[in-house]
């Protein structure tokens, strides 16, 4: 059983553990919306360049058809107990458009270039505007730890 005591972290410090998380964790829940059906959510794999989330999907998906249609998105990494939230809006980028540092720093960290398909895809590219970190009910208060764009502390 996972110990859940702990020491409530000043802003600085969820700051640090966000960007560490960002650099080094392999997986994002984003949550997307169409005007018509609805909400819809997937974990996808993703990259952080230092300032912004790069992932990518299929062309035809419902990720993909509901970001072109509404910009707006929320990434979540997949850990209940340590939360990270990150509200933005996507950048969208065909295979054949998207900055080759960003698709070769994607095909870097994961073995797989989505240039090379048969099919084509869409990378996101999301710079958070708010970004909302916390570990249990003790650091629900103070919460946000980027607000319009910058970080705080």
């Amino acid at each position: 059983m996972q110990n859940t005591e702990f020491v409530r972290r000043p802003v600085a410090e969820r700051r640090r553990d966000t960007l560490e998380r960002l650099a080094s964790e392999r997986d994002v829940w984003v949550s997307t919306a169409h005007p018509d059906h609805g909400p819809h959510q997937v974990p996808l794999w993703f990259a952080w360049d230092g300032r912004a989330v790069w992932m990518c999907t299929g062309a035809a998906s419902a990720t993909a058809r509901n970001v072109l249609a509404e910009r707006r998105v929320r990434l979540a990494l997949p850990d209940t107990f340590d939360v990270v939230l990150l509200q933005g809006e996507a950048e969208c980028f065909g295979d054949r458009d998207v900055p080759g540092d960003a698709a070769d720093a994607f095909t870097g960290k994961f073995g797989w270039d989505p240039r090379t398909e048969d099919r084509p895809y869409l990378y996101l590219r999301v710079v958070p505007r708010t970004v909302r970190a916390w570990r249990g009910e003790a650091e629900l208060r103070g919460r946000v730890i980027m607000r319009d764009g910058a970080w705080l502390a």
